[in-house]
Protein backbone atom coordinates (compact mmCIF):
# COMPACT_ATOMS: atom_id res chain seq x y z
CA UNK A 1 0.00 0.00 0.00
CA UNK A 2 1.21 3.51 0.75
CA UNK A 3 4.31 2.30 2.55
CA UNK A 4 5.52 4.86 5.05
CA UNK A 5 2.41 6.49 6.52
CA UNK A 6 4.55 9.36 7.83
CA UNK A 7 4.91 10.65 4.27
CA UNK A 8 1.14 11.03 3.86
CA UNK A 9 -0.06 14.64 4.15
CA UNK A 10 -3.33 13.45 5.70
CA UNK A 11 -1.41 11.70 8.48
CA UNK A 12 0.89 14.71 9.00
CA UNK A 13 -2.08 17.04 9.47
CA UNK A 14 -3.81 14.49 11.72
CA UNK A 15 -0.64 14.17 13.80
CA UNK A 16 -0.47 17.97 14.20
CA UNK A 17 -4.15 17.95 15.17
CA UNK A 18 -3.48 15.41 17.94
CA UNK A 19 -0.78 17.62 19.45
CA UNK A 20 -3.00 20.71 19.19
CA UNK A 21 -5.90 18.90 20.87
CA UNK A 22 -3.66 17.72 23.71
CA UNK A 23 -2.34 21.26 24.22
CA UNK A 24 -5.81 22.82 24.11
CA UNK A 25 -7.37 20.35 26.52
CA UNK A 26 -4.71 20.99 29.17
CA UNK A 27 -6.67 24.09 30.16
CA UNK A 28 -10.07 22.38 30.38
CA UNK A 29 -11.68 22.01 33.81
CA UNK A 30 -10.34 19.11 35.84
CA UNK A 31 -13.80 17.55 36.10
CA UNK A 32 -13.71 17.01 32.31
CA UNK A 33 -10.64 14.77 32.64
CA UNK A 34 -12.65 11.59 32.07
CA UNK A 35 -15.28 13.25 29.93
CA UNK A 36 -14.68 15.68 27.13
CA UNK A 37 -10.88 15.74 27.43
CA UNK A 38 -10.64 11.98 27.09
CA UNK A 39 -13.18 11.91 24.24
CA UNK A 40 -11.42 14.64 22.26
CA UNK A 41 -8.00 13.10 22.67
CA UNK A 42 -9.28 9.64 21.77
CA UNK A 43 -11.03 10.91 18.64
CA UNK A 44 -7.97 12.89 17.49
CA UNK A 45 -5.64 9.94 18.05
CA UNK A 46 -8.07 7.66 16.23
CA UNK A 47 -7.82 9.80 13.09
CA UNK A 48 -4.02 9.57 12.88
CA UNK A 49 -3.88 5.93 14.04
CA UNK A 50 -6.43 4.74 11.48
CA UNK A 51 -4.60 6.52 8.65
CA UNK A 52 -1.37 4.84 9.78
CA UNK A 53 -2.94 1.41 10.20
CA UNK A 54 -4.77 1.62 6.90
CA UNK A 55 -1.54 2.39 5.08
CA UNK A 56 -0.13 -0.97 6.19
CA UNK A 57 -3.06 -3.06 4.98
CA UNK A 58 -2.66 -5.42 2.09
CA UNK A 59 -5.71 -4.40 0.09
CA UNK A 60 -7.15 -1.12 -1.15
CA UNK A 61 -10.53 -2.10 0.29
CA UNK A 62 -9.08 -2.49 3.78
CA UNK A 63 -7.13 0.76 3.40
CA UNK A 64 -10.30 2.62 2.39
CA UNK A 65 -12.15 1.11 5.35
CA UNK A 66 -9.57 2.44 7.82
CA UNK A 67 -9.64 5.85 6.15
CA UNK A 68 -13.43 5.86 6.49
CA UNK A 69 -13.10 5.13 10.21
CA UNK A 70 -10.61 8.01 10.45
CA UNK A 71 -13.13 10.26 8.73
CA UNK A 72 -15.78 9.26 11.28
CA UNK A 73 -13.45 10.06 14.17
CA UNK A 74 -12.74 13.42 12.57
CA UNK A 75 -16.47 14.18 12.46
CA UNK A 76 -16.74 13.21 16.12
CA UNK A 77 -13.87 15.55 16.97
CA UNK A 78 -15.56 18.38 15.09
CA UNK A 79 -18.54 18.10 17.42
CA UNK A 80 -16.26 17.98 20.47
CA UNK A 81 -14.62 21.22 19.29
CA UNK A 82 -18.03 22.80 18.82
CA UNK A 83 -19.30 21.88 22.28
CA UNK A 84 -16.00 22.90 23.90
CA UNK A 85 -16.39 26.36 22.46
CA UNK A 86 -20.05 26.58 23.51
CA UNK A 87 -19.11 25.56 27.05
CA UNK A 88 -16.40 28.23 27.14
CA UNK A 89 -13.52 25.74 27.40
CA UNK A 90 -12.01 27.02 24.15
CA UNK A 91 -11.69 30.71 23.39
CA UNK A 92 -12.41 31.84 19.85
CA UNK A 93 -8.74 31.96 18.79
CA UNK A 94 -8.04 28.43 20.05
CA UNK A 95 -11.24 27.16 18.48
CA UNK A 96 -10.40 28.70 15.09
CA UNK A 97 -6.86 27.28 15.18
CA UNK A 98 -8.17 23.79 15.92
CA UNK A 99 -10.91 24.14 13.35
CA UNK A 100 -8.38 25.11 10.68
CA UNK A 101 -6.23 22.07 11.49
CA UNK A 102 -9.38 19.96 11.42
CA UNK A 103 -10.33 21.33 7.97
CA UNK A 104 -6.86 20.67 6.54
CA UNK A 105 -6.94 17.16 7.91
CA UNK A 106 -10.43 16.57 6.51
CA UNK A 107 -9.49 17.97 3.11
CA UNK A 108 -6.37 15.84 2.73
CA UNK A 109 -8.04 12.75 4.20
CA UNK A 110 -10.88 13.11 1.70
CA UNK A 111 -8.36 13.41 -1.14
CA UNK A 112 -6.47 10.35 0.04
CA UNK A 113 -9.65 8.31 0.37
CA UNK A 114 -10.78 9.31 -3.13
CA UNK A 115 -7.35 8.43 -4.54
CA UNK A 116 -7.43 5.01 -2.86
CA UNK A 117 -10.92 4.37 -4.21
CA UNK A 118 -9.82 5.37 -7.74
CA UNK A 119 -6.73 3.22 -7.46
CA UNK A 120 -8.78 0.25 -6.31
CA UNK A 121 -10.79 0.40 -9.52
CA UNK A 122 -7.68 0.86 -11.63
CA UNK A 123 -7.77 4.60 -12.30
CA UNK A 124 -4.36 6.28 -12.12
CA UNK A 125 -3.95 9.01 -9.52
CA UNK A 126 -1.11 11.56 -9.31
CA UNK A 127 -1.80 11.90 -5.55
CA UNK A 128 -0.45 8.40 -4.98
CA UNK A 129 2.68 8.57 -7.11
CA UNK A 130 5.50 9.90 -5.04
Amino acid sequence: MAGNFRSLKAWQFADDLVIAVYEATKTFPHDERYGLIQQMRRAAISVAANIAEGATRSSEKEYAQFLSVARGSLAELEYHLHISRRLGYLNEAAYQRLLELHRETARTLHGLLQAIKRRSIGVSSPALSA
